[in-house]
């Protein structure tokens, strides 16, 4: 029997022009009863885009025909770009006309028109990822239509009469797709919720989860699967222990977030005549969910859990990721371990993996740790005397694998993050920069070591697997940047010379740094999960995958599966090595669309609370920061509070004002006065519009 990967080899390797069925089956000498699996592996390989069917009914690999296959990226203007699913390959150009009705996040295939130009038109669509969108329902003369809520909707969504479902003008609403666009015509939907007046933050929030349809609960074959699960745990503890190594007298920590539950990571470490050995030991949700299991295909549908300031949307259920898999201090907890031992310069020289049972022995947070190792906090010292020792030979070693990671040309991105503070009611109290400190860096670096060293195995060993990689940026758009950071800067360097790593050097400490960080991350493409290896730009890494968070992202699920078959079986059929490569090549894609859909979720609800916290704060006036320049004004953050808002050119009524792209500012025609990124200035609150989630801003005098 002909399997997937033996007759996609056929096709990229023997097929050259279009072919009919008979041929293929002539070709590979099949047997009649070998037809009908045929029929349906070729249809299998048509719908994922691999091969194409023609017109005529002949079948033909998607390259031969200039074909690739990826994910449309919408803009508002109704152009786009198909992000391709081979890595390493820059975007096509969609022009408007050439859509054929894809929507953002479409899978589909494309026709490459001109390679040089890197452009071309969508002939099919693979998958629809949008079923229910929100929006604002609206009446005209002609009838009914929801204004989407998502800037990136290029068209409004037609309603029928009879399927508005009692919602009025300026209602919010969920529309639910009856049938997508086309060329020609846009899309219809039918209503299937109208949203509930929003009054508050916390009824903000709860819109926002039905904006982005993330789910509320789980399904009772889940629940009960999980209840299931915790009888099991008991008798493991028991029964099992003896197949793991026993790790329970090793001193353990965890470090995490005040408000954190899943603790998924812990981590010990030993000082050796060759220099540290470091145990990196994560929770072994494996050995509790099997693949295709109720809660492996509820958690692999949500991907990754969410994170909201009042809650977390988590990937499984919380009799698992806050109890039994969470590696709470004091209890007996399998994990999955990563032993490396490095050296006294903190190069790696040595990996181990196994199963393991641990006792954490400090439940300790990145405030605590920072007290006791940067401000020397005399009270915590005395408190923690037990691990004093290891917490600053694990400072120690953190300090090496990171200083070495920047020499090999990593991207050190120390950007400000958002923190939504609430009260002890869960009420709104402020938005403050997220401290990051020595903590963070130490459980950062360790947790890079231990995947860089499980993907560099499984590449090793020649297995399918799931790996996380970022491209290489386009080299024009580095130039462009580098001239720009060259003229505000005046940098004598070389163009060159210049790369993003010592570009980062330049500007380490300057007033302009935040701001020119924040252009190079816009310039990156975004980090995704493929089963195709091309490296990590920004960690610069030969290999990297994600395997240390397996509570809260379903790769890393996957990827311990993977580690634990072939860790003890050694080597397996070609069969299952061909199914597994397809299941993780359907989990890699989908894991991430659903990254993306979680990270703009919880920006939505940052924004949102950013609104809320402004609201009462109409015609103040704050000190504030160009942090982005656009022909239609300026993007500016408070300096008291970690809100940003935009200032429209029609407010800066002293000049008509210019956009200057090249040099990224608004300069005035007629008194020439100069707005630039990092620029400070006094601002005034004009307007808050919580529907929209912005914040107006206005030039004081």
């Amino acid at each position: 029997m002909i399997t997937k990967g033996e007759l996609l080899k056929y096709f990229r390797e023997k097929v050259i022009h279009p072919v009919n069925f008979d041929d293929i089956v002539y070709q590979l000498n099949l047997s009649a009863k070998e037809k009908r699996p045929l029929k349906r592996l070729l249809k299998e390989l048509s719908k994922s885009g691999e091969i194409i069917i023609t017109r005529k009914g002949r079948f033909a690999p998607s390259q031969e025909m200039n074909l690739v296959t990826g994910f449309f990226e919408s803009h508002k203007e109704c152009y786009g770009f198909v992000i391709m699913d081979k890595p390493g390959e820059r975007d096509i150009f969609i022009p408007s006309w050439a859509t054929m009705g894809a929507m953002n996040n479409d899978r589909v295939v494309c026709r490459v028109e001109n390679w040089q130009k890197r452009e071309g038109c969508i002939i099919r669509i693979l998958e629809r990822v949008h079923k229910k969108i929100p929006g604002r329902f609206e009446k005209s003369r002609t009838g009914f239509y929801v204004k989407p809520k998502d800037k990136s909707f290029p068209f409004d969504i037609i309603i029928p009469r009879g399927k508005e479902d009692g919602a009025k003008d300026g209602d919010f609403v969920i529309a639910e797709i009856i049938e997508y666009p086309s060329i020609r015509k846009p899309p219809t939907a039918k209503i299937v919720k109208i949203l509930e007046k929003i009054e508050d933050p916390k009824s903000e929030i709860e819109a926002i989860i039905d904006e982005f349809n993330l789910p509320r609960k789980f399904s009772q074959k889940v629940s009960e699967e999980a209840k299931n699960i915790i009888n099991y745990h008991e008798k493991s503890l028991k029964n099992r222990v003896a197949k793991r190594k026993d790790l329970t007298s090793l001193k353990t920590i965890t470090i995490d977030g005040e408000q954190a539950k899943d603790f998924d990571d812990a981590i010990s470490i030993k000082i050796e005549k060759h220099g540290y050995t470091l145990f990196v030991h994560i929770a072994d949700v494996g050995f509790y969910v099997g693949w295709d299991t109720a809660i492996d295909l509820e958690a692999r549908q949500r991907g990754t859990s969410v994170y909201f300031p009042d809650r977390v949307i988590p990937m499984l259920p919380k009799e698992l990721s806050e109890d039994i898999c969470s590696l709470k201090p004091g209890i007996p907890r399998h994990v999955f371990t990563v032993e490396m031992d490095f050296d006294r310069d903190g190069n790696r020289i040595n990996t181990k993996f196994y199963p393991a049972t641990i006792i954490s022995d400090e439940r300790l947070t990145y405030t605590i740790v920072k007290k006791i190792l940067v401000d020397n906090d005399v009270t915590l010292r005395k408190r923690y005397f037990n691990i004093l020792q290891e917490l600053e030979t694990m400072a120690e070693l953190s300090g090496l694998l990171r200083n070495k990671r920047l020499e090999r040309g990593s991207l050190d991105f120390d950007l400000p993050e958002p923190e939504v503070i609430l009260d002890l009611k869960g009420n709104l109290e402020a938005i403050i920069i997220a401290e990051r400190n020595l903590a963070h860096i130490i459980i950062e670096e360790f947790m890079i070591s231990a995947n860089e060293a499980v993907a560099e195995y499984l590449e090793r060993i020649g297995v399918p697997s799931i790996y996380r990689v970022h491209e290489e940026p386009d080299q024009t758009k580095l130039d462009q940047l580098i001239r720009f950071c060259k003229s505000i800067l005046n940098i004598k360097t070389p163009i060159k010379s210049l790369n993003y790593s010592n570009l980062l050097k330049t500007i380490k400490g300057k007033k302009e740094e935040e701001i020119i960080t924040y252009m190079l991350l816009r310039s990156l493409k975004l980090a995704r999960y493929s089963t195709i290896n091309v490296g990590h730009f920004g960690l610069a890494s030969k290999c990297y995958t994600h395997f240390t968070s397996p509570i809260r992202r379903y790769p890393d699920l996957a990827v311990h599966r993977v580690l634990r078959e072939f860790l003890y079986k050694g080597h397996t059929s070609e069969r299952r090595l061909k199914e597994l490569e397809t299941k993780l090549e359907e989990i890699a894609h989908h894991s991430s669309y659903m990254e993306r859909i979680a990270e703009k979720a919880e920006r939505e609800v940052v924004d949102a609370m950013r609104v809320w916290f402004m609201k009462d704060k109409v015609g103040e006036e704050f000190d504030a920061r160009i942090v982005n320049i656009t022909p239609y004004g300026l993007k500016l953050r408070l300096k008291d509070f970690f809100v940003e808002g935009f200032l429209h050119v029609s407010f800066m009524t002293d000049d008509f004002y210019i956009f200057n792209e090249k040099s990224m500012e608004l300069f005035g025609k007629h008194k020439k006065k100069r707005y630039r990124m990092g620029q400070e200035l006094k601002v005034r609150i004009d307007k808050v519009d919580i529907e929209e989630r912005e914040i107006i801003f206005d030039v004081c005098n």
